[in-house]
C-alpha cells in the first residue's frame, strides 16, 4: 500500500470558492488540534469528498528530512456543508507519524462517501461476482 504522501491525485481541488467572499479554509498546527475541532463532525453535514497530502515546496522539492516527526506535510480535506451547499477546506501541518490517525480519520469517511453511491456498487459487486461477459 502507498502512504498517503505518495498519491498523486490526478487533478488538484481549487483552494477558494468562488460564491464566497470570506475565506473558507481552516488551518490547524497539528493534527491533534484538527481533530480536537472537526474529528467528530456529522459525515452529512461535512461530506468529505477528497484529501491531499503534499510534501514539497511550490518548486516541488521535497522537504523529508527523515524524522517522521518532522512537519513537513500539509494535509488538505476537502469539504462539502451539504445542508448549506457550503465548498471548505482545511489544511493541517502533518508529520509522517500521523499516517495512522489520520487514516483511522478517512477510512470510516470513505465507506460514508461510498455509501451514498451504494445501488451502483452493489451492481459492481454482483457484476464482477459473475465474472467477463459471455
Amino acid at each position: 500500500m502507498k502512504h498517503l504522501w505518495e498519491a498523486g491525485h490526478r487533478y488538484y481541488c481549487n483552494e477558494s470558492n468562488y460564491f464566497a467572499r470570506e475565506s473558507c479554509e481552516s488551518q490547524y498546527r497539528s493534527f491533534a488540534a484538527f481533530l480536537e475541532a472537526e474529528g467528530n463532525s456529522d459525515m452529512d453535514y461535512n461530506l468529505l469528498f477528497r484529501w491531499d497530502w503534499k510534501e514539497e515546496t511550490e518548486e516541488g522539492e521535497p522537504t523529508f528530512n527523515g524524522d517522521v516527526y518532522y512537519r513537513n506535510g500539509k494535509l488538505k480535506l476537502f469539504w462539502m456543508g451539504q445542508r448549506k451547499g457550503l465548498y471548505r477546506w482545511s489544511v493541517v501541518d502533518v508529520c509522517r507519524a500521523d499516517e495512522p490517525a489520520v487514516i483511522e480519520f478517512l477510512r470510516p469517511r470513505l465507506e460514508h462517501l461510498m455509501s451514498l453511491w451504494e445501488p451502483l456498487f452493489d451492481e459492481r459487486a454482483q457484476a464482477q461476482q459473475k465474472g467477463p461477459a459471455s
